[in-house]
């Protein structure tokens, strides 16, 4: 019996290529949250630091004291809305251009000619869902110039998302209208890593000092017949720069620079000074510094981490 060639990694994860957008898509129906509002917000990882806090989660072996434990801070600024887009049986029908934007910005962005239609006359066209494309106002964080944008849902009923639209169509919207506790999901895409070799790609073992050809290559890539080799077999290949979701991360802190400054005084490595708003989350995001991201609501919170309570303190 011939035994069956190596098999490592997920299928799941196929086709193994860099990442097509840094922005990634996602099903914005499919997300929730507990009140009316916008489901995402644009943020762009700064750096990775220790936290000191004190546990207050229920029932933890550690309630009451205060721990040290990993976090990745993420500078949030804030967003203005580019566009208005009405659904019709899942498809885009009409679109409003807010054309009250900042002349900057129209210098970096191509807009189509200014119409005589207001928000207030697309309400009387039959449509069944609205969501809006924002733009982040990266300007005000030294990282770059070009805004990103992004289509983001809006949870609630028809009223409520058109409230929130009127709401907000001339004003910033700022990290904390969205997000104040709980957990998030982080979409992104992952550091890049170039081309690489089967064992760092896939985690095959490596054959023995003594072996033919090379220790970090296949024994076997697969029979005489049929005469090829499988797509699942693992390959060298791109490896990294890839689009995914770290779900249920904890939201330790967020605050403004202003009323807590978390800046060292020389500015963080290859990132420089946190200018405004910024979140801290529990644990490590994916991406390298600089890179954005898109935080939405928890697709799928769990008790583990929403029950899970910390007092931010400072950092280390």
């Amino acid at each position: 019996m011939v035994n069956p060639p190596p098999r490592h990694g997920s299928l799941q994860f196929y086709p193994r290529k860099r990442a097509a957008k840094i922005m990634p898509k996602v099903s914005w129906s499919a997300i929730s949250k507990k009140e009316p509002g916008l489901l995402g917000f644009i943020c762009y990882k700064a750096v990775m630091r220790s936290v000191y806090a004190k546990d207050n989660t229920p029932n933890s072996l550690t309630k009451g004291k205060r721990i040290v434990f990993p976090v990745t801070i993420l500078e949030c600024p804030t967003m203005k809305i580019l566009s208005v887009r009405f659904y019709k049986d899942k498809k885009v029908a009409y679109e409003f251009i807010n054309h009250n934007l900042d002349k900057e910005l129209k210098r970096k962005i191509k807009l189509p000619k200014k119409g005589d239609k207001k928000f207030e006359d697309f309400l009387t066209k039959d449509f069944d869902d609205i969501s809006i494309v924002v733009f982040s106002q990266v300007k005000k964080t030294g990282i770059k110039k070009t805004p990103d944008i992004k289509e983001i849902g809006i949870f609630g009923s028809k009223d409520e998302k058109i409230n929130f639209v009127k709401n907000h169509l001339s004003k910033e919207i700022s990290i904390n209208d969205v997000f104040k506790e709980g957990v998030v999901d982080i979409r992104g895409v992952t550091k890049g890593k170039g081309l690489q070799g089967t064992v760092k790609r896939f985690g095959v073992s490596l054959k023995s000092h003594k072996s033919e050809k090379g220790q970090r290559t296949l024994g076997s890539g697969g029979p005489w017949h049929p005469s090829r080799v499988d797509y699942t077999q693992p390959r060298a290949g791109q490896m990294g720069y890839f689009t995914r979701v770290v779900y249920n991360s904890k939201i330790v802190y967020i605050g403004n620079i202003n009323d807590k400054n978390i800046n060292p005084e020389s500015g963080f490595t290859n990132y420089g000074k946190i200018k405004g708003d910024y979140i801290i989350l529990q644990g490590s995001v994916q991406g390298a510094q600089k890179r954005a991201l898109l935080l939405t609501s928890a697709l799928r919170p769990t008790i583990k981490f929403t029950k899970r309570n910390y007092e931010f303190i400072e950092l280390r």
